[in-house]
C-alpha cells in the first residue's frame, strides 16, 4: 500500500466535476476520471476507487496526479498521433453525387483521379476504397 493520495476540491470545482460527469457530449473516459477525482475528494482511498472502476491503482493515482498538476485539462486525453486526414466529408458527398448523376461507373482508381483533378485531394485508390467501405 502506497502513500495516501487525496484531492481537495473547492465548491466550484466539485460542482464542475459533477456536471462534467453528467454531460452527454463528453467522452466516457473523461467522465470516469472526473468521478475518480470527486471520490478522492470525498475521502475514498485509491484502492477502493480502483476496485470500483476495475482500474489498476496506478491508473487512479496517475489520474489524481494529473488533476493536481493540470486541473480540469488533465482529465482529457492528449491528441492522438498520426497524420490528419486529407479529405473532408464534402469530398465524399461530392463523389456520391457524381456516382448518382453520371451514367459512367467508376472504379476506385478513377474516383481517386477525379478527386485529385477536381477537388485537389490526393488519396490513393486503396485508401479511398477503405474510406468508402466504412461509409457503406
Amino acid at each position: 500500500m502506497g502513500a495516501r493520495l487525496r484531492v481537495v476540491l473547492n465548491a466550484a470545482e466539485e460542482r464542475t466535476l459533477f456536471e462534467l460527469r453528467r454531460a452527454t457530449t463528453v467522452p466516457q473516459r473523461v467522465k470516469d476520471r472526473a468521478e475518480v477525482v470527486r471520490l478522492s475528494h470525498q475521502g475514498i482511498y485509491v484502492e477502493k476507487i480502483a476496485a470500483l472502476f476495475k482500474w489498476n491503482e496506478r491508473t487512479v493515482r496517475e489520474t489524481l496526479q494529473r488533476w493536481q498538476g493540470k486541473g480540469l485539462g488533465g482529465l482529457w486525453d492528449a491528441p492522438r498521433p498520426g497524420a490528419k486526414r486529407r479529405w473532408q466529408e464534402a469530398d465524399l458527398v461530392y463523389l456520391e453525387e457524381c456516382l448518382r448523376e453520371d451514367q459512367q461507373t467508376y472504379n476506385s482508381q478513377q474516383l481517386a483521379q477525379k478527386l485529385a483533378s477536381e477537388r485537389n485531394v490526393q488519396l490513393s485508390a486503396d485508401h479511398l476504397r477503405q474510406v468508402l467501405k466504412k461509409r457503406g
